[in-house]
Parts: C-alpha cells; sequence; structure tokens
C-alpha cells in the first residue's frame, strides 16, 4: 500500500521531513482513506501517525576522548591543534612565573631574611623581567650573599 501522499501531508502539518513520520502500519487502512489535511490531522490526534525525535549527532565518543585527555592521555604532538602560546598563553606563563617570585621575595622579606632595601630591589629587577625562574632568583640572592644558603644535616 502506497502511503506516501499521506506521509508528505503529515510531515507538513507536523512541520518537519518525511522521514520523521512515523505511521503504526495496524492502521494502514485508515491511513489509505485519509485523502485530505483534516483526515490527516484526526490521525495524529488519534496518535496514529506521529513524529519521531530527531537524531542529533552522539557526544559519546567526545566524552569518552575528554575523558582520556583529563587523565593526561592525547596529549601529544600529533593531537594537538594551534601554536604553543595558543594553548598556554604568554601573559598566563608571565603571571604564574611573576607571582610566584613575588611569593619568594616576600615571604624572605617577612621572615626577616631579606632587607627591605634588597628586597625593593630584587622586586624591581623581577618586574623587569630578569629571572628565568624562582630557582633563577634563589641562586642570584646566593651569589650576591644576600641569602646564606641552608646547611646540610
Amino acid at each position: 500500500m502506497d502511503l506516501e501522499p499521506q506521509r508528505r501531508m503529515a510531515a507538513k502539518i507536523l512541520g518537519v521531513g518525511v522521514h520523521r513520520v512515523w505511521m503504526n502500519s495496524e492502521y494502514d487502512y485508515r491511513i489509505a482513506n485519509a485523502i485530505r489535511n483534516e483526515d490527516i490531522k484526526v490521525l495524529i490526534k488519534d496518535k496514529v501517525i506521529r513524529k519521531r525525535k530527531a537524531r542529533g549527532v552522539s557526544r559519546g565518543r567526545a566524552r569518552f576522548y575528554d575523558e582520556q585527555r583529563r587523565r593526561g592521555l592525547r596529549r601529544g604532538h600529533g593531537n594537538r591543534k594551534g601554536k604553543k602560546t595558543a594553548r598556554s598563553p604568554r601573559k598566563r606563563l608571565w603571571i604564574n612565573k611573576i607571582r610566584a617570585q613575588r611569593r619568594f621575595l616576600r615571604y624572605l622579606r617577612d621572615n626577616g631574611q631579606l632587607k627591605p632595601s634588597v628586597y625593593r630591589e630584587f622586586y624591581r629587577k623581577t618586574k623587569g623581567g630578569f629571572f628565568r625562574s624562582v630557582a633563577h632568583l634563589r641562586s642570584t640572592l646566593y651569589e650576591g650573599n644576600y641569602l646564606e644558603k641552608p646547611r646540610k644535616k
């Protein structure tokens, strides 16, 4: 039994494509006799004709990959897109570095290991980007005899 015209009419009424129209096969004869829009609307009301749920793109694989990335996998060179600085911006790296160095200087000053004048001098150098890291800052303080090296027990 060819029900294509009815399927087309139902699709138009339901506002979906023809492939999303579901017709109950037990009522084929009743559907075949529906030749007007009003007849189709009655069948829709009686739930003989319904619209199917829209099929989306599954996120299952994406969730799986996201979970793997959280575990540190799929992070190698072959999986990267964009520049190194796109993945971790230069500004963010600078902020992290400067905060660590300032925190270290503040700690030394507050514990009385650095004079305020020396603190100020190194604070300015830090701001100017003189030190690569906290380790570099620490080694410079040791070399200039501003700090005593901790003795090994």
